[in-house]
């Protein structure tokens, strides 16, 4: 990769982290991702690349990025979300910062770093002239519902997928997934002074909280080789009227993170199960479940040949053996793999996801887009060029 485009990628990066794009999804009134957006395209534009703007939600768009390319090539797409949090109590979020080797500032680190990195890295494929292509998605919506990735793969096919969120120069080879569920517990409004007029649907919950917590030790016994357990926990309850009113209904919304293998059916059956156990207990228990939302976990096969490719590229240009791990958190990788194309996660290391301080390492985000320039290389050419490529 060009000397220059390591300083190319950090003033994108800056230029990224000074638009706003919280998502209203998650902040009413929010600016949403129509500026930076555009901003990708014309950049995109601007450096030869070919841009296309995807809006089948209206006011929600994504970007498709391509580099063109040669027949005979594969295509390697890379993908990141254009989206960030809400800035919360933060001090100047827009107002990119660099203090040694980190760059502050909301999403910096989640994951416009990791973006910045793709984008240069597709510009450069272009400017090398390598067989194949290189397509980045920049994609709406990945903190909350992942409409984005959804409408983009929509458009497009490649040959293996590289998600760029921030995984400390690691090679990320599975996460876990997720099932919102909720369940509502019934009872009978009543005075508080006359008890036996009214049933107390807090209390009815009770019991139900702590088979769920038996529940989440349970879960711990079954551990993923890279993942360890799955987990449960209570995220939201609501209930109650007032004082001296016995409360006629209680909501509680309980995550389950789920392991390779487990199906939103199987969470589901557990759920059932559980709250079939409580009406045994409790007769009068008037109970009721549903799946509010739910993610597939993911895992790639280590025979990919693109867990390879990027395993030797990555020593090659860090100079160190990278660690291939599986991921804490969900990403937009479970759509792409769901999709049948072989994926993997790889971005830059920093800290303050989702937090007030948030920041991203500079020599991080130049390593990943090295890396990112140098897997395209080395895995979009023919086969037969591709091996070659890995001895460069």
């Amino acid at each position: 990769m060009p000397a220059s485009s390591d300083q190319d990628v950090l003033e994108l990066l800056g230029q990224m982290v000074a638009i706003d794009s919280v998502n209203p999804s998650l902040v009413s009134g929010a600016a949403g991702e129509r500026e930076i957006a555009e901003f990708v395209a014309h950049w995109a534009r601007t450096t030869g690349l070919a841009a296309e703007i995807v809006e089948e939600t209206p006011d929600r768009p994504s970007v498709i990025v391509r580099s063109g390319g040669t027949a005979g090539g594969r295509t390697l797409l890379l993908c990141g979300h254009l989206d960030t949090v809400g800035t919360g109590g933060m001090i100047d979020p827009l107002t990119p910062r660099i203090d040694g080797d980190r760059l502050y500032g909301r999403g910096g680190y989640d994951m416009k770093a990791g973006l910045a990195a793709a984008l240069v890295a597709c510009r450069d494929a272009k400017a090398a002239g390598i067989s194949g292509e290189v397509i980045v998605a920049a994609v709406a919506d990945e903190e909350h519902s992942s409409i984005g990735v959804q409408q983009v793969l929509e458009r497009v096919s490649a040959d293996a997928a590289i998600v760029t969120e921030p995984t400390e120069l690691a090679i990320g080879t599975a996460h876990k997934g997720f099932v919102w569920t909720q369940i509502e517990v019934l009872g009978k409004a009543a005075h508080g002074s006359r008890p036996h007029l009214g049933v107390d649907a807090i209390l009815k919950m009770g019991p139900i909280l702590l088979a769920l917590e038996e529940l989440g030790w349970r879960l711990r016994e079954r551990k993923h080789i890279s993942l360890g357990p799955g987990s449960l926990h209570a995220s939201l309850i609501t209930g109650g009227m007032e004082e001296s009113t016995i409360p006629d209904r209680c909501v509680l919304t309980v995550e389950r993170r789920t392991l390779p293998g487990e199906r939103v059916l199987d969470v589901e059956d557990d759920i059932a199960g559980l709250l079939a156990g409580c009406r045994t207990a409790d007769p009068e228990l008037v109970v009721s479940s549903r799946t509010t939302l739910a993610r597939q976990p993911f895992e790639i096969a280590a025979s990919e040949e693109i867990v390879g490719v990027l395993t030797d590229v990555t020593s090659r240009v860090v100079g160190a053996s990278a660690a291939v791990q599986g991921m804490s958190y969900w990403a937009d990788s479970a759509f792409i793999s769901a999709a049948g194309i072989p994926t993997l996660l790889f971005g830059p290391g920093g800290d303050g996801a989702h937090a007030e301080i948030e920041w991203v390492s500079i020599s991080d985000t130049v390593a990943c887009t090295r890396v990112l320039s140098a897997t395209a290389s080395a895995f979009c050419r023919v086969p037969d060029q591709g091996h070659l490529a890995l001895k460069i």
